[in-house]
């Protein structure tokens, strides 16, 4: 799909990964519906960072773990464009999980914007690209989504399931739309990281080095374009998923 003149929704498109993601389409020529909960200044400045680029922009608030706010958004894309084109689920609640817990709370939060979200997204974007008789569906997960992550079960978990879902929905969607997945390995350190652990995380990688939103963004965009793959998970991750082998075997 050439991305010009298409409509992009990206979830949780407003900053980190989501707002490279988001200008990526903007300068591909798609115009861009920015999902924000809170984070509305930086909302605001992504929609004016898109439109300086020839394209419109659109930012909408939502908490996607609430389907009826999920059905209102989707319908002020179609107010404003018309439909939508491509979906990017990228929004995602970095909590740590520990287990066993009391703070229920805590599950039902990360997994309800990363399993539950993502499904309502799809669910109310699906009819529109069926309609429009092609679309582009293309979920954000991580190296969590096969390995275990020490404290943080609810990622882990919801990372999973938004691989499998991704996979699911090629499936249900196919021929019409295409559904693929880009795990992104360290890109941007999360803010409780310290120099000695963004320096370890390197050394983890094949790269020794860090990635950057662009690389992730770089991924995206191929998912759109590439008319021939569906179903499918790209790891930009620097050869993270091997860097443990660097240093002996066994």
């Amino acid at each position: 799909m050439n991305p010009t003149g298409k409509t992009a929704l990206i979830t949780g498109g407003a900053h980190r990964v989501g707002k490279a993601i988001t200008m990526a389409l903007a300068r591909a020529g798609a115009n861009v519906v920015i999902n924000y909960n809170t984070s509305s200044k930086a909302a605001a400045g992504t929609v004016a960072e898109a439109r300086a680029l020839g394209v419109e922009a659109l930012a909408v608030q939502a908490n996607i773990s609430d389907h009826h706010q999920v059905e209102t958004m989707v319908q002020a894309a179609r107010d404003k464009f018309g439909g939508v084109d491509i979906l990017v689920n990228s929004a995602s609640l970095w909590r740590a999980t520990p287990f066993p817990t009391t703070k229920l709370d805590d599950w039902h939060q990360v997994t309800g914007v990363l399993i539950n979200g993502s499904f309502y997204c799809a669910n109310a974007v699906a009819p529109l690209l069926l309609e429009q008789e092609e679309g582009a569906i293309i979920n954000i997960v991580d190296l969590s989504a096969w390995e275990p992550w020490p404290d943080y079960m609810a990622h882990s978990v919801g990372k999973a399931a938004l691989l499998a879902l991704s996979r699911q929905l090629a499936l249900e969607l196919a021929p019409t739309v295409r559904v693929n997945a880009v795990a992104p390995g360290p890109v941007l350190p999360p803010p409780d990281f310290d120099e000695e652990k963004i320096t370890r995380t390197a050394h983890k990688t094949l790269l020794n080095r860090w990635g950057s939103a662009d690389d992730i963004a770089e991924a995206v965009l191929y998912f759109v374009q590439a008319n021939y793959v569906t179903g499918e998970v790209i790891a930009v991750d620097g050869g993270q998923r091997f860097g443990h082998r660097k240093d002996e075997h066994g």
